[in-house]
């Protein structure tokens, strides 16, 4: 046993010296010269990614919803198939594709209903909101002048509701929650008559501008209204 490992240790001792490893003289020019990049690199790469971040964080906050917004359909364009549109370009913009459902008429950036039925006040507010609109609200002479003329194309002496109520005697409020603008008011001579049981305001066919009554909330026609839709 002892001669073994005398062996071992001659053996080992005579063993060849390792070989140098030699560096190949690419890899030695490479260490001896590092190459050099300016000290304000790295502080442009780091500004250049920050603002690639903004740049995205602000197309998935703003853009996404614009155009995911853009795919859903109103409430309107679900209840309606058929539709009649006209092409508008508004000043200074690009041309729009303004539409209304089949049977409603339009004036100006608006559509509207007049009914051909009658209801109550209450089943009248969500017969609008059920086909995505409101009963109308007459914010401008213009306007009222328009619906005073399409309202001629009725018998005499039907009324129709618009979008005008009262909470509290005198306190006349639209269905948007506006207050009823007093010059642009087109009560009949000798109305609003401002009792309690008088809490709804209906417009007569009458040819005369000033055609508004407040009257029982019982059953009228109705004229419903809805911002015209572009596609």
């Amino acid at each position: 046993m002892a001669s073994e490992i005398t062996y071992a240790e001659v053996k080992f001792k005579n063993a060849p010296p390792a070989a140098a490893v030699e560096v190949p003289p690419e890899t030695k020019k490479h260490e001896d010269h590092p190459q050099k990049y300016p000290p304000w690199l790295p502080w442009l790469i780091s500004l250049l990614l920050l603002l690639v971040c903004i740049a995205l964080a602000l197309a998935l906050l703003v853009v996404v919803p614009l155009f995911h917004s853009a795919d859903q359909p109103t409430a309107l364009q679900q209840n309606f198939v058929e539709w009649e549109c006209i092409t508008t370009v508004p000043q200074g913009k690009e041309r729009v594709l303004r539409c209304c459902p089949k049977g409603w008429i339009r004036f100006q950036e608006k559509c509207y209903y007049l009914s051909d039925d009658e209801m109550s006040w209450d089943e009248t507010v969500r017969n609008c909101t059920g086909m995505g609109s409101h009963l109308v609200v007459i914010n401008s002479e213009a306007e009222q002048v328009f619906l005073t003329k399409e309202l001629q194309k009725f018998p005499q002496g039907i009324n129709f509701y618009i979008g005008l109520t009262a909470e509290a005697v005198g306190k006349w409020q639209w269905v948007d929650q506006t207050l009823l603008n007093e010059k642009a008011a087109f009560w009949r001579r000798g109305e609003p008559s401002n009792v309690p049981v008088e809490k709804c305001v209906a417009i007569h066919t009458s040819p005369e501008i000033h055609n508004w009554n407040d009257s029982r909330c019982e059953s009228h026609h109705r004229i419903c209204e809805v911002a015209a839709p572009s596609f």
